[in-house]
């Protein structure tokens, strides 16, 4: 016996939080009878499960890493006609949905999944798996500067988590820095918004590692499947407890 949003996550409708809102909109029936709490268990193997009517099936597990364009909405679809990450991925026909998200403007490694599970554990805020951006700010930063990222920094949704910062490149001529910078959290739009903090505005931002996984040489627009290995050390990476500390 399973809680019903583990089922439903492994079965690949949505991640875990996504089923729980579901189970709760009572859109989710076990042998006939609306379920509309959180705690219930049943047994795929015996017990008739339903989402909106239709029964669940197990579908093969898809574990992909895109390299996401700028300009491209981290969303299966979107109303206003952009496009979307879907739109990437020929020759997949299983539903798969971003593990966390990259905003509109930001580009470089994103996975996606089918396995609630697995976007579960590399998203849940407890695990703190690490993300490292290339971000490309206006003007260069004052290692004073870049210290308070490091230390942690005051946001209007509280202060963040100490980050790993470092200079990469710094471009005299357009008065630019690239900047290396791991984050241990998965706030909206939190790299921007920790640059700005300092003053410094990102002009351009590329996530390029997700745990162990690197995004290397995958072209832009381009995806590719992960190797058994990869998919384990990341999840390997996600039951790490990462003592992350806030001041």
């Amino acid at each position: 016996m399973e809680r019903l949003q583990k089922i439903l996550a492994q079965a690949g409708v949505a991640s875990r939080r996504k089923c729980e809102e579901m189970i709760m909109a009572g859109m989710v029936e076990v042998n006939g009878e609306k379920v509309t709490t959180l705690g219930v268990k049943a047994d795929p193997a015996v017990d008739a499960i339903t989402v909106n009517g239709k029964p669940i099936k197990g579908e093969k597990k898809i574990y992909v890493m895109l390299n996401k364009s700028k300009g491209v909405i981290s969303s299966a679809k979107d109303p206003q006609g952009r496009k979307v990450v879907g739109d990437f991925l020929p020759g997949i026909k299983e539903r798969v949905y971003p593990v966390g998200r990259l905003d509109y403007d930001t580009e470089g490694l994103l996975l996606l999944t089918n396995d609630g599970e697995f976007a579960n554990m590399l998203t849940h805020p407890s695990h703190h798996v690490p993300k490292t951006y290339h971000a490309t700010v206006k003007g260069v930063p004052h290692g004073s500067a870049l210290e308070k990222l490091q230390k942690g920094i005051m946001l209007e949704d509280g202060m963040t988590a100490p980050a790993e910062v470092e200079y990469h490149d710094v471009d005299t001529e357009n008065n630019e820095a690239k900047i290396s910078i791991t984050i241990y959290e998965g706030r909206n739009r939190q790299v921007r918004r920790m640059f700005e903090a300092i003053g410094h505005k990102v002009v351009r931002l590329k996530r390029i590692k997700f745990g162990d996984l690197y995004l290397q040489d995958l072209g832009r627009g381009k995806y590719r499947h992960l190797t058994p290995k990869e998919i384990d050390s990341l999840l390997a990476e996600a039951r790490k407890t990462h003592k992350v500390h806030k001041k």
